[in-house]
């Protein structure tokens, strides 16, 4: 029963072969089994066995063993939603076809999506498929960076490539998207009387593992073939290759790395994330429309804007949104949720939005004065913050800026270009 399609018909087809003559109508106990757990993704073994159990229609089969031996069909990819029908994603009902799809056997599948949960235990880094460092933060510690060797990060951007890229994430969310940025993530809170930024504390660790498998099988893939995509894009690190950082971790951090997550590094944590918010960016949208607010999210970042009622009510939002968060999963950071009206700087993602989509002034004026100190004095004295590439680094901020405010880009590139490098 579990083998196949899920909807009615295919259901009632396969019951037909299992089920001996004077046994219950296929078709009517496919019903009921279709009713008892809608038209989603299909439900565990476990819980579909239970159900059969308690089912009446076959308590004379279970009494007089008069069910044949299993049908053993091979898996089939299930229907996907109405929205997604048309979008071109490969067709992986078994093990072989991730197999052949990825280049890979069975046992290199299985050992890359880590089925028998050894990653966490290795001592030896050559077996281990992932490094780690650690960066510091901004707000003080360090933060883990996750990153998938050669061959793990090949799998994982070719499921971003070939799957997840087609999916398109809820039109709120503006990071790691094609088309999208921290300009698209602002510029709907431009000139707005009251501006509330919150942030998800986090992010990437935070989102279920359960949905991950979740989303995978609302495509249509089986479950057994979902579990393996998840965990070619899932991690549980393992604590002696870690460092001794780790160590220095409080208890609930250490847990969550311990377990499988989305590793912040790996090319499909951002878009896996994006995608397994929906259900969130679908709430807030509708309470910013409910209270006629505007909602954008970039990654971690949440932004609410409107006129002064959102200053009154303020608090009241916020507690809205950390309740509909933790039902979805995700925790909210109140430490850095910030109000800022009018008559203050509105920010938002680096981008000041009191008035149009701008740079920050003061930010504009020490990069002008760096770029007036290099062209006067040389370049040598002048990278106080020791970076390697210094010229690049210049270049790529003066860009940012021309992106941002194109007549204030140009006065810096004029600066730029008097350098001698």
């Amino acid at each position: 029963m579990h083998a196949g399609a899920w909807d009615r018909a295919a259901l009632a087809e396969r019951l037909a072969k299992v089920l001996p003559a004077g046994a219950p109508d296929p078709a009517r106990l496919a019903a009921r089994i279709y009713r008892r757990f809608g038209e989603g993704p299909p439900p565990s073994v476990t819980a579909l066995a239970a159900f059969m159990r308690e089912e009446k229609l076959l308590e004379p089969l279970f009494e007089g063993k008069g069910i044949r031996g299993p049908s053993l069909e091979p898996y089939a990819m299930g229907r996907r939603p109405d929205l997604l029908a048309a979008v071109p994603l490969p067709d992986l009902p078994t093990l072989r076809d991730v197999g052949r799809w990825l280049g890979l056997s069975d046992e290199e599948v299985s050992w890359f999506a880590d089925v028998r949960f050894r990653q966490d235990k290795l001592t030896e880094p050559k077996l281990h498929h992932y490094h780690y460092s650690w960066i510091p933060k901004r707000s003080g510690g360090l933060r883990l960076i996750e990153m998938p060797k050669f061959r793990l990060k090949e799998i994982q951007r070719r499921i971003v490539r070939e799957i997840l890229g087609r999916i398109p994430p809820h039109d709120c969310a503006h990071g790691f998207t094609r088309g999208r940025s921290i300009r698209t993530f602002a510029e709907p809170h431009t000139g707005q009387y009251a501006v509330l930024r919150l942030d998800l504390k986090d992010f990437f660790h935070s989102v279920p593992i359960a949905r991950i498998a979740a989303l995978f099988r609302s495509l249509g893939y089986p479950p057994k073939i979902a579990r393996v995509l998840q965990g070619l894009c899932t991690n549980a690190i393992s604590p002696p290759l870690a460092g001794k950082p780790f160590e220095k971790l409080p208890w609930h951090e250490r847990k969550a790395l311990q377990d499988k997550h989305l590793p912040q590094g790996a090319p499909s944590s951002a878009p896996l994330a994006n995608l397994c918010a929906w259900r969130l960016d679908c709430r807030l949208e509708g309470l910013a429309i409910r209270y006629g607010y505007r909602y954008t999210r970039y990654a971690d970042d949440l932004a609410l804007s409107g006129p002064s009622s959102l200053a009154r009510r303020a608090e009241f939002i916020e507690a809205l949104v950390g309740a509909i968060a933790t039902e979805e999963g995700f925790c909210l950071n109140y430490r850095k949720t910030r109000l800022r009206l009018s008559s203050q700087r509105q920010r938002l993602a680096g981008v000041v939005v009191n008035e149009k989509a701008n740079c920050g002034r003061a930010e504009w004026d020490r990069l002008k004065a760096t770029l007036h100190n290099c062209a006067k004095h040389g370049p040598e004295g002048q990278n106080r913050g020791n970076h390697p590439a210094f010229k690049s680094h210049l270049e790529g901020r003066v860009a940012h800026f021309a992106w941002l405010n194109p007549a204030r880009g140009e006065k810096l590139k004029s600066l730029l270009g008097r350098i001698v490098w």
